[in-house]
């Protein structure tokens, strides 16, 4: 008698998170990291980001022309929380995408798993705008796009994706007085 074994390989793939607005002025990010800790995946990359108006319709493009888009931009600028921040994250590793996205939860808080993170922590509002703490990337070329918006290859520690060299010029900065 034969035994078929079958091997579920999950590929090495990165990506993107997001602690929103509300989830910093709840005081969330060590829970939040500490559920996205049980996925034993890898942190590549981890930065605090001012989200400008730019930044928030480029991140939800896919969504401009539906009736919560204007909502949803204030909501990821911070504008409905007093924080106009996020954390954004970038996890490596074996099955990113479907390990981080199972702890997330449904993006609808109320149809999310009420141990999931969207289940725990977030909210819909009288408006009907999805508080829903965080983000993840839904799919191996959302991950790319969103990684690619939010970070530069310089900032995350693997090489994740094919980068070559360049100059800038002309390019303003702000400097340490």
């Amino acid at each position: 008698m034969w035994v078929e074994l079958w091997v579920c390989v999950m590929a090495v793939e990165q990506t993107l998170v997001l602690i929103k607005p509300d989830g910093l002025k709840k005081s969330l990010t060590g829970n939040i990291l500490t559920r996205l800790s049980e996925t034993r995946l890898e942190i590549a990359a981890a930065r605090i980001v001012r989200v400008t108006r730019e930044l928030a319709e480029e991140h939800y493009t896919f969504l401009k022309g539906k009736p919560f888009f204007e909502e949803l931009i204030g909501y990821i600028m911070g504008e409905f929380h007093e924080r106009r921040k996020v954390m954004a994250l970038v996890y490596h590793g074996e099955g990113a995408i479907q390990k981080v996205r199972e702890i997330c939860g449904a993006t609808n808080p109320e149809e999310a798993d009420s141990v999931s993170i969207r289940g725990a922590y977030g909210r819909i509002t009288t408006s009907g705008v999805y508080e829903n703490v965080m983000h993840a990337s839904a799919n191996p070329e959302e991950a790319e796009r969103e990684i690619k918006l939010w970070f530069t290859p310089d900032e995350i520690v693997y090489h994740i994706y094919p980068v070559k060299d360049g100059e800038l010029k002309n390019v303003k900065t702000r400097l340490w007085a």
